[in-house]
């Protein structure tokens, strides 16, 4: 896969929805409202995941994101739903309900 140029439309498409999944079971399980907080722009940038030092990675490798396996896709996102549900649960009083 080209490493150079914007990446394509459906790779996009899956972390875009790959992300609002993992939000909306973050939301059933915890019973607070979730938003995405950035948003990935056409050409390949995104202001929160760019521009700031250690964001550049994600922008070069995200013209990669997929997963192997259908397991490894449920595996990525029950960490990622187990991981902010934790830290909800550590600091309560961040996030009201």
């Amino acid at each position: 896969m080209p490493v150079i140029g914007d990446p394509e439309p459906d790779v996009l498409w899956r972390l875009d929805m790959f992300y609002t999944t993992v939000g909306l079971a973050i939301e059933e399980r915890s019973g607070l409202m979730t938003s995405p907080m950035t948003e990935m722009k056409p050409m390949g940038t995104s202001d929160a995941w760019c521009s700031r030092p250690g964001g550049w990675s994600l922008c070069r490798d995200i013209h990669r994101f997929g997963f192997e396996t259908f397991r490894k896709l449920a595996e990525a996102g029950t960490k990622l739903v187990d991981d902010a549900t934790a830290a909800i649960e550590a600091y309560p009083g961040v996030a009201p309900a």
